[in-house]
This record gives C-alpha cells, sequence and structure tokens, in this order.
C-alpha cells in the first residue's frame, strides 16, 4: 500500500526509485533495543491505572462501610488517637526496613556463591535460605522472641530471615543464566573480572533479580502482620485486636489495608522491574 506522497508505508521502492524503511524502522531490520520507547510501550495506560483504580474503588467502598457501621466503645478505643495511622506506617517501616537488608544480604551473598571459590559452599547457604523460609513464620518469630526479646529487632530478623531465599536464589540463578560465551568474549577485549560481573554479568541478570526482589517485598508486606506477636506493630495489631475481641469493624480494617498494601507494594515493584531493565533487554509485563 503506497503512501499519499508516493512512498510505500511497509518499505520497498519509493517514488524516486530508492530503497525505503518501514515507518519508524531507520532502514534497519531486526528487533530494535529495548530502550525509553520501547519501556514506555510495555508500561500501558491499563498498567499504570486499573489497579491503583481498582485498591482507590476498594478502600472508598471499605470507608462509606466503616462509617455507617456500628461502633462501640472498645472498637472505638481500638482506632482512636490515629492508631490506624500509626499501625500503616509501621508496617510500611517493617517492610521496607527488612527489604532493604534482604537486598545486602542476598545480592552479595548471592554474587559471592557464583564465584569459582565459594561455589562449593552453595548447597549449604541454600539449605539455610530454605530452612528460614521452610519454618514457619509465627514458630520463626517465637523462637526468636526467646532468644532476643520483645520489640521490633526480634521482629524484623524474622521477616529478613523469611525473605531471604527469593532474592538469593534469583540472583544466583540469573548470574548462572547467563551466556559462557559472552563472559569469554568479555574477558577476552581485556576487561577484568570485576568489570565482567558489573558490565556483563550483573546487567544480563537484572530481570530474574528484580523478580526475585518482588517476592520478597510481597513477602514481607504479609509477615509483617506476624511482627504484632513479637512487639513490631504493623497491621497486625488490628487485625489480632479484631479478632480477639470479636469487633468486625476493626477486623475487616486491617486485613483490607493489609490486602490494599501489598497490591500497591507488588504493583509499583511490577513497574520498576520493568523500568529498571538495562536497555537491550527485552521484558514481558
Amino acid at each position: 500500500m503506497r503512501s499519499p506522497t508516493g512512498r510505500q508505508d511497509e518499505g520497498g521502492r519509493g517514488s524516486d526509485g530508492t530503497l525505503t524503511a518501514p515507518d519508524g524502522d531507520d532502514g534497519e531490520r531486526g528487533p530494535r533495543p529495548a530502550g525509553p520507547a520501547r519501556t514506555a510501550r510495555r508500561i500501558t495506560w491499563r498498567k499504570l491505572i486499573v489497579l491503583p483504580a481498582v485498591l482507590g474503588a476498594v478502600l472508598l467502598a471499605t470507608w462509606l462501610w466503616f462509617r455507617q457501621a456500628e461502633l462501640d466503645a472498645l472498637s472505638e478505643n481500638a482506632l482512636a488517637n490515629g492508631a490506624v495511622t500509626k499501625a500503616l506506617w509501621q508496617h510500611v517501616q517493617l517492610t521496607a526496613i527488612s527489604t532493604f537488608f534482604v537486598l545486602i544480604i542476598a545480592i552479595p551473598l548471592g554474587i559471592l556463591l557464583t564465584r569459582k571459590t565459594f561455589r562449593k559452599a552453595t548447597p549449604v547457604a541454600m539449605a539455610f535460605a530454605n530452612m528460614g523460609q521452610a519454618t514457619p513464620a509465627l514458630g520463626l518469630l517465637a523462637l526468636l522472641v526467646i532468644w532476643l526479646g520483645i520489640g521490633r529487632r526480634s521482629a524484623l530478623i524474622g521477616i529478613i530471615v523469611y525473605a531471604v531465599l527469593p532474592v538469593l536464589s534469583n540472583t544466583i540463578a540469573g548470574l548462572r543464566a547467563n551466556d559462557p560465551t559472552l563472559l569469554e568474549a568479555a574477558r577476552g577485549i581485556g576487561m577484568s573480572p570485576m568489570d565482567v560481573l558489573t558490565r556483563v554479568e550483573l546487567p544480563l541478570a537484572v530481570p530474574l533479580i528484580l523478580a526475585g526482589v518482588r517476592t520478597a517485598l510481597v513477602l514481607n508486606v504479609g509477615t509483617a502482620t506476624l511482627a504484632v506477636f513479637g512487639g513490631g506493630g504493623g497491621l497486625g495489631v488490628l487485625i489480632t485486636t479484631g479478632i480477639t475481641s470479636q469487633r468486625m469493624p476493626v477486623l475487616v480494617l486491617g486485613s483490607v489495608l493489609t490486602v490494599a498494601l501489598a497490591l500497591l507494594v507488588d504493583w509499583l515493584a511490577s513497574l520498576a522491574e520493568l523500568l529498571l531493565r538495562p536497555r537491550g533487554l527485552e521484558a514481558g509485563t
């Protein structure tokens, strides 16, 4: 099909007899690098709008229901003096701090375990990481409270231990999945081992590492609800208060806020997963 100017829209020969490329192709064939334009196309308006809109609708419906709910003195006392805001902020802090420590522990350890010198220690490290996640979170928290006492420190350590596995395993898997011929070529042009790691291995492993971080974030939001049993606060305070006192409004509020926070964190992590992928790597949503 020809355009009004005589050029072929899908490539071919134009009116002057010269070869023309398809619109936006710049004369090159094959897949184009996944630069900012490609990333912008992957982050569609649906991805940006649908989930926040659904969460907004759920929170609005919860607020409207909560306004007409009958609250007795015990429920009002549980929610008074900014208790909801305080619990939500504590939950966000627990999630952010624990995820930070998971990253600075799991990613360097994963890099170390893929080096030739420490490769034999990988099964041992993975066994400990699997033990941390296989142990029931509440039982692990109880053991930490017995050892360290009640407080935020025990809760944070429990959350960190529980979330190390996905980041560690994905870091190791991402680095091991790199094409050996690419690494050999990088060494062949004179790159130092550190250059090969930072400029070749890690960029290629970023998609898998980010997927592990996303999983750890959602795990941390859920596990942080148990921090209340170790004196760490968070939205678990509202949930346990609602259960033990049989006050449905308090229980519903704590549960809805926890679910909404987990979905919001997962949505933000999915956007970061797309934006932080290096150029040239195709990424799915």
